[in-house]
């Protein structure tokens, strides 16, 4: 998800794709503990995306 993307979404919709994402994450690095993914970049494509949410939120708090 690209960070002007993410600037269009309201707060609630912004605490929804965090969790969202953070579960896709996790699930991730759970299927890539017990068997090697085929694309592993998908891991830090996911990790990026919580992050981007994440500071998105924290600055919007801030404001």
């Amino acid at each position: 998800m690209k960070q002007s993307e993410i600037k269009q979404l309201s707060i609630a919709e912004l605490q929804e794709k965090l969790s969202e994402s953070k579960k896709s994450y996790t699930d991730l690095k759970m299927a890539h503990t017990i068997s090697p993914l085929d694309n592993p970049i998908q891991l830090r494509v996911a990790r990026r995306t919580v992050a981007r949410v994440a500071t998105e939120l924290t600055k919007r708090d801030v404001q």
